[in-house]
Parts: C-alpha cells; sequence; structure tokens
C-alpha cells in the first residue's frame, strides 16, 4: 500500500510541475538530492562500521554477554512468559543492547528473529501475543546512549558539536522506554480484568 503512496505522489508531483512549467527545478532536486544521498550514506557507513567493529570487539571480550545478564532480570520481568533459556531472550536482549549502541540497522534483524521466535512460543497464531506487544513497544521506543546514526549525519553536514545530542537523546529515549512500558502494561491490566 505504502508503494502505491509514494508511486501516486510522485506521478502527482510530476504532472504539477509539468502543469507549472517547474520541471527544471524537479531535475535539479532529484540530482542534488541523489547526490545528498551518496554523501549521507558513505557518512552513516563509515560510523556503522566503527560501531559495529566495536559491538564484534565486545562481543569476543565477553562484555555483551556480561550486558545481558546483567540486563536478564529485567526482561525476564518485562517478558515473564518468555523462558529464560529459549532463543527469543537472547535475540530480545541482543536487540536491546544494539539500540542502546544507536545500531538501529543492526538491530533490525535481531528484532526481526525475536518476533519470529516470539510467534512460535505464540503457536504461530497471526495474533500479538503479550511479548509481542511489549517487545514492539520497547523497540519502538528503546534507550539509546549512543546515537550513532544522528552522530554520524551531524559529522556529515559539519556539525560545530555532534556529540552534544547525547545527554538529550538518553532523556528522551528513557522516557519513551518508560511509558511505553507504562501504555503497554496498562492496556495489557486493562485487557485481562475484562477477560
Amino acid at each position: 500500500m505504502v508503494n502505491y503512496i509514494w508511486v501516486g505522489m510522485t506521478i502527482i508531483g510530476i504532472v504539477f510541475a509539468l502543469i507549472n512549467g517547474k520541471m527544471e527545478d524537479v531535475n535539479k532536486a532529484i540530482f542534488s538530492g541523489a547526490q545528498d544521498a551518496v554523501t549521507l550514506c558513505i557518512g552513516l557507513i563509515s560510523i556503522l562500521v566503527f560501531w559495529l567493529g566495536m559491538m564484534r570487539i565486545a562481543q569476543e571480550a565477553g562484555l555483551l554477554e556480561k550486558l545481558s545478564k546483567l540486563f536478564q532480570p529485567l526482561v525476564k520481568r518485562l517478558f515473564p512468559e518468555v523462558p529464560v533459556n529459549h532463543p527469543a531472550m537472547g535475540y530480545i536482549l541482543s536487540n536491546m543492547i544494539s539500540n542502546m549502541f544507536g545500531l538501529g540497522n543492526a538491530a533490525t534483524p535481531l528484532g526481526i528473529k525475536a518476533m519470529e521466535e516470539l510467534k512460535k512460543l505464540n503457536g504461530g497464531k497471526n495474533s500479538a501475543s503479550r511479548s509481542m506487544v511489549t517487545f514492539l513497544a520497547i523497540n519502538t521506543a528503546s534507550i539509546t546512549i549512543i546515537p550513532t546514526t544522528v552522530i554520524a549525519i551531524r559529522m556529515t553536514y559539519n556539525s560545530a558539536s555532534p556529540t552534544e545530542i547525547v545527554v538529550p537523546t538518553l532523556i528522551a529515549t528513557i522516557l519513551s522506554a518508560f511509558g511505553a512500558i507504562l501504555i503497554d502494561r496498562y492496556f495489557y491490566y486493562r485487557r485481562s480484568r475484562k477477560g
């Protein structure tokens, strides 16, 4: 559906530009946008490669395992129906840690695998389980300690202080994660009282 919306918007924009004689402006915007996209991607790749390398070093040094053990009691309380040694728990913890370091691109495949495992625990049903809803809420509003993508974008565009976003991002993501958990629990308990 979204593809149809984008195609429709593109066609409407081109037709509108043709009618108003602005096709030259559209062509300039297309080529300058493509150039900016390539510049931005190259800047993001360098930062992401660095942090993915750091994550790999942390993994080899056993730091990720220690972080997983540190967060396991909290995650177990958030996902009480997921067994501790189930693969879903490992994917959930890895996804949360990747998001904490601002590695959304690395966290996405882990999140997909976590959802697949949670679906298996749900008996393969097409309706979302409590754990799936909770994971989606937490993943969407994840706590970010180091917003690597935002820092990379700010560095690409020559920000005077690209890392000054760290503290506001940390505060905002802690509040959003806390809010997501509260809303998730509110609707869960409200639904269970009705059922």
